[in-house]
């Protein structure tokens, strides 16, 4: 990628994304799509808690291990991860992939089932359908936005489920990076632009549709190389009807700056 121009969108890793475009001879330009705001609220973590004790759900679903995390800090704050740990211990545990996994062992969390690559709601649902779960509770940690896909796909099982809110994505405060990102693929002078999650997308959009610019944004970015972090942000692509031309397997980092590298190469 040596003297291409990326557009980066992450906003958690963004500086470590733009660290590895540097080192194979691109140029970043950041441009966040995204911020995580905190959304714990203690009471409802204290009174899910003590109902986990009265009626112990079936199975834990956990998605992220920022939002893993986020709850387990809450915890220690009430002195109930004790608590927590052993209604765990006395359930089921599903995570989504090795993020969410590690912040449970952090905390000596038997985990009974992980989700494989491409770490999707797809690869979930092949555990879950391995448990009777019509008519139990199931619980889910929730990131960002509530996975709609998951949440049907349980209920059409029978289930009850219980969401935890950890954290949300809402639109960074100072959206003008992105203003500025419009305008330079109007004038094509980027060479790809990099979506790390699906609502990166729909906020680049939430922003394009306020100053009545989709229409050119969707035109310009289908003038350029597209990168895509992996098939859940691939598939908000195409619900933009934006071509997608990178996508690593697996959906990591290190395989994504890899797969970019090889498609300029």
């Amino acid at each position: 990628m040596k003297d291409k121009t990326i557009a980066i969108l992450e906003n958690r890793s963004g500086k470590q994304l733009a660290d590895l475009v540097r080192k194979y001879g691109g140029r970043p330009i950041s441009a966040p799509a995204l911020a995580e705001v905190a959304d714990v609220d203690q009471q409802e973590i204290v009174q899910m808690i003590e109902d986990w004790s009265k009626d112990l759900p079936e199975l834990f679903i956990f998605q992220t291990g920022v939002g893993t995390k986020a709850l387990f800090a809450t915890t220690d704050e009430l002195n109930l991860t004790d608590k927590l740990v052993e209604l765990l211990t006395r359930s089921k545990i599903l995570v989504r992939g090795p993020k969410p996994k590690g912040a449970l062992r952090a905390k000596n969390v038997r985990i009974d089932m992980t989700a494989g690559d491409p770490y999707t709601t797809a690869e979930m649902l092949a555990h879950v359908d391995s448990l009777s779960i019509e008519g139990q509770r199931v619980v889910v940690q929730r990131y960002g936005d509530t996975n709609l896909e998951l949440q049907a796909a349980l209920q059409a099982r029978g289930a009850e489920v219980l969401e935890v809110a950890t954290y949300r994505w809402s639109l960074p405060v100072d959206t003008q990076p992105l203003i500025d990102l419009m305008d330079s693929l109007a004038n094509k002078t980027v060479d790809m632009v990099c979506f790390t999650s699906a609502s990166q997308v729909y906020n680049f959009f939430q922003v394009a549709d306020n100053l009545n610019r989709a229409a050119g944004l969707k035109a310009n970015l289908n003038q350029t190389l597209i990168a895509s972090i992996g098939p859940v942000c691939s598939k908000a692509l195409t619900k933009y009807d934006i071509r997608v031309d990178v996508e690593p397997s697996p959906p990591k980092l290190g395989p994504f700056i890899a797969a970019i590298n090889e498609r300029f190469a």
